[in-house]
């Protein structure tokens, strides 16, 4: 039944992808947040289905830590679901993401579109300092900055290395650092095709605020965004025993 399910909302979001794609092409031509509504209409749709079709649906833990103005989301990454989720959140997020995905076609020119900071992971120093410049252009016009510290998705229970750039940003920015928690890759794992049902979570954490030392805010990062995503893993284990 998870497979029949997953199978269903996969073709959905085919179905859907490609409609849009072809009716959102005159906004290309408008200015960068007439592309806002119709991303978060997009967000909807996907939403919708992976609720009703996969039976998977989600909540956010700690909204009261996610403060209004501009500061710096630094989430865990196990699945696609959080590449996307803060559009809803936090209503104009700039994305810190790697170019090549700018190059799919449609999806990456709307995706291109809402105002992403997209780097050259192979650019070395020079892509930490576009990172940079990107991330300060986005907080002066009062936008949330979302990066993953790890860089690439992890199953849960795996541990990667935290990189140096959410530090770059903590220290040039100097707004409030919010860590996310999550237990996704439980159900929408980062390889696998099933969408397992049930209720995937996200926590935002208490905000870290500007001012600490870079090696201090980084263990302190860590420290908090591992011990909340084990205790979140485990309570959905414990909640989705089939997980």
């Amino acid at each position: 039944m998870t497979v029949l399910r997953s199978a269903l909302f996969i073709v959905f979001i085919w179905i859907w992808t490609l409609i849009l794609s072809i009716l959102y092409l005159p906004l290309l031509l408008l200015p960068r947040r007439a592309m806002l509504p119709a991303a978060r209409f997009w967000l909807g749709g996907v939403l919708g289905a992976l609720r009703v079709l996969a039976g998977l649906s989600w909540e956010l833990r700690g909204a009261e830590n996610l403060p209004a103005g501009p500061l710096i989301i630094a989430s865990k990454h196990q699945s696609a679901f959080e590449t996307f989720v803060f559009h809803l959140l936090l209503g104009d997020p700039a994305y810190i993401l790697k170019r090549e995905l700018l190059w799919i076609p449609f999806f990456g020119w709307y995706l291109g579109k809402t105002g992403v900071i997209a780097i050259d992971r192979s650019a070395g120093t020079k892509a930490l300092k576009a990172m940079v410049k990107g991330a300060e252009e986005a907080v002066a016009a009062n936008r949330p900055v979302v990066i993953f510290p790890e860089g690439t998705r992890a199953a849960p229970g795996a541990k990667l290395p935290y990189h140096s750039g959410v530090a770059m940003l903590y220290g040039a920015l100097k707004v409030p650092v919010v860590p996310i928690a999550l237990n996704s890759g439980l159900f929408w794992r980062r390889r696998g095709f099933a969408k397992k049902p049930g209720t995937l979570t996200l926590e935002a954490l208490e905000p870290i605020a500007p001012g600490m030392d870079r090696k201090a805010f980084m263990a302190e990062l860590e420290t908090r965004i591992e011990t909340a995503t084990d205790r979140l893993v485990a309570e959905a284990r414990e909640r989705h025993p089939g997980l």
